[in-house]
């Protein structure tokens, strides 16, 4: 079984709370992750896009294998500027097994003392997308939508990694967002079952397949 995400635009404080898009909530000594660019010689770090958070406790109804962690919060990185919508970004991580460097997982034990992680452009608009509540459901294994663990949806993804090894989250295709993986793509963050029972978060692959 997986577990699907669902979204829903609102006007609430989503601040601790599962969440798409917006800022993060992060812990005070967790820095924000970047990837590194170079602009024609001109070397730095940009921040990663942030992708969603998930506050664990919301997915022990869902969990039936108790596979994720059921407290703190989970995070998910990548620099997916290019997929949505900004053709000239600087950062374009491919298709296929992606570097480390262009993703990254985070988790904190614990949802006390975090607060959102705000960027701004230097009009001092944000530089993120509007946040949208998440809320979960038990889903059928291998489905084509967003969600936790399970399998792929695309057999081309299962193939590249061993059986055992689980989509701990499928990034589908939006119109809403404009977020578009070249065509009719997704991308999957991967983990081994060992990697995830020792919470080993930078044990995680990325891979985006697309026709």
């Amino acid at each position: 079984m997986a577990i699907k995400l669902n979204f829903q635009k609102t006007d609430a404080d989503l601040t601790g709370r599962s969440k798409w898009w917006g800022a993060p909530d992060l812990p005070m000594d967790m820095p924000f992750p970047t990837v590194p660019v170079d602009d024609d010689g001109d070397a730095y770090d940009d921040p990663m896009t942030f992708i969603c958070q998930i506050r664990c406790e919301d997915l022990i109804p869902f969990d039936k294998d108790n596979l994720l962690p059921h407290n703190g919060m989970l995070y998910f990185f990548a620099a997916i500027d290019y997929f949505l919508g900004n053709l000239d970004a600087f950062v374009y991580p491919g298709m296929g097994e992606w570097n480390p460097i262009n993703f990254k997982v985070l988790y904190s034990p614990t949802c006390d003392d975090i607060e959102p992680y705000e960027i701004n452009y230097d009009d001092g608009t944000p530089a993120y997308m509007p946040a949208e509540a998440i809320t979960f459901e038990l889903s059928a294994d291998a489905n084509e939508s967003f969600h936790l663990l399970g399998k792929p949806y695309y057999e081309e993804i299962r193939e590249q990694y061993p059986d055992d090894m689980i989509s701990l989250l499928q990034i589908d295709e939006n119109d809403d967002w404009d977020l578009r993986f070249v065509d009719c793509g997704m991308v999957c963050f991967m983990i081994s079952p060992d990697d995830l029972r020792n919470r080993y978060w930078n044990g995680v692959k990325c891979y985006l397949h697309s026709f």
